[in-house]
């Protein structure tokens, strides 16, 4: 057995990750610094800072990519809960094209909003078992250990993605920013040498750090769902979502990952426990990675290692590696039925193989009980057609003790649904 390296600590609240004593030093702690006070200040005045304006232009750019034509909100729609905007792409591949043609990338984008809760990515020992907490992407690659929040180290990763965004280097993110319409408020939050050509990498941290902002800011992390109205005894639940929440904390075993505990200072529950799970997802035939034959060259034998795949590229945690193979972040379920309209179509799962969320409902409940699918590639609607699930993507660490075979009704299954519903924003009692 491997020898487990020590595990950092962590302290987090729901709007920043704040650094040990000690942690960072020079500007960095500065931004830091900054960054939390503009965010306690939006917070308190209830509408967007200088800083989360800041973070909202950067996020809504499309001249920060290649071609100009991709932005943040290009994968994270705050119509469909900030994540996939566009009902053609969920319903087939999932995965969204990058700001150059033909360059696909291999995961659904996860939900924007709430993600600054997550801490930065450590580990606790839990009955000799290393489990990772926090981090942001769906394998945890953004650690949060270089900006201090996983949200922030996230940001700067699709402006350089070959796959996504496509820019070269910080030096055109930066100088796209400071050439467009508000260069004038990135100066005036970040200071009036923001701009100057050697504070390049400064600035860079400086953007990501704005982005963050937005992303806790109370247009996107909102908590106005009818559930949060509910727990303010301002909205009442139907029966079948009653029973749906009764579900969700008993049979189903939904809050052993997605909690329904309050944060610090009482924020209303996240959804989510900031960990990483296999739930034995099939494979999406449909996903288009498959053929970015530069990016890909295993084609159709690619399958998203997740946690693992990260892990294995770290010395300090390789030895963790192989344990944590399949795992993919435990998303928060906030926004989970957010839609423009009740026909557009979300995607669920890592992969988006799921396409409502009857559908994964009813594989939680049955994943173990129908027989395995001939095909590993069979769709979402052959499968359910068949009656019979594919294999896992990734057979390894497969999680069979809080799913698989829960014994819920069909009514059951439509209640937890109901449940889920109640748990998008911009509800008004």
């Amino acid at each position: 057995m491997s020898r487990l390296p020590s595990a950092p600590p962590s302290r987090c609240d729901h709007l920043l990750h704040a650094p040990r004593e000690g942690q960072w030093h020079g500007w960095r702690g500065a931004l830091l610094a900054a960054a939390a006070l503009a965010l306690s200040a939006s917070a308190a005045a209830g509408s967007l800072s200088a800083n989360e304006q800041l973070g909202k232009q950067i996020f809504n750019d499309e001249s920060l990519s290649f071609n100009g034509n991709q932005s943040c909100a290009s994968c994270h729609g705050p119509e469909a809960g900030w994540t996939g905007p566009d009902a053609d792409v969920n319903v087939g591949s999932s995965v969204y094209e990058g700001s150059i043609a033909g360059r696909f990338g291999n995961r659904k984008p996860p939900s924007s909003a709430y993600a600054t809760a997550s801490p930065i990515l450590h580990y606790t020992n839990r009955k000799k078992e290393a489990v990772f907490v926090g981090g942001n992407f769906w394998d945890g690659r953004a650690t949060g250990e270089r900006l201090g929040n996983p949200a922030a180290d996230q940001a700067q990763g699709p402006f350089l993605n070959p796959l996504e965004q496509a820019l070269g280097t910080p030096a055109d993110v930066i100088g796209r920013i400071c050439a467009g319409g508000y260069a004038s408020l990135f100066k005036q939050v970040w200071g009036a040498d923001a701009c100057d050509a050697d504070k390049v990498d400064a600035a860079y941290d400086q953007a990501a750090l704005s982005v963050m902002a937005f992303e806790a800011s109370t247009e996107s992390s909102a908590y106005t769902a009818k559930y949060d109205h509910y727990l303010k005894g301002q909205a009442k639940l139907t029966p079948q979502e009653r029973l749906g929440l009764a579900m969700f904390r008993g049979k189903g075993r939904c809050a052993a990952c997605h909690t329904l505990e309050k944060g610090r200072k009482d924020v209303p529950p996240l959804f989510t426990d900031f960990t990483f799970d296999n739930l034995g997802l099939p494979r999406n035939p449909d996903n288009r990675f498959y053929h970015n034959a530069d990016f890909n060259p295993l084609g159709v034998d690619s399958v998203a290692l997740g946690l693992g795949g990260f892990l294995a590229s770290r010395a300090d945690y390789a030895g963790l590696a192989a344990a944590n193979l399949g795992k993919q972040k435990v998303p928060t379920l906030r926004n989970v039925d957010k839609r423009p309209h009740p026909d557009f179509v979300k995607a669920y799962g890592h992969n988006g193989y799921f396409k409502s969320l009857k559908s994964i409902v009813h594989f939680y409940n049955t994943r173990d009980v129908k027989p395995t699918c001939p095909d590993p590639f069979t769709s979402e609607a052959d499968a359910l057609a068949m009656n019979c699930w594919p294999e896992p993507e990734v057979p390894e660490n497969v999680n069979d003790t809080e799913l698989g075979n829960l014994r819920l009704t069909p009514a059951q299954e439509d209640a937890l649904v109901a449940f889920l519903k109640t748990l998008s924003d911009g509800y008004r009692p």
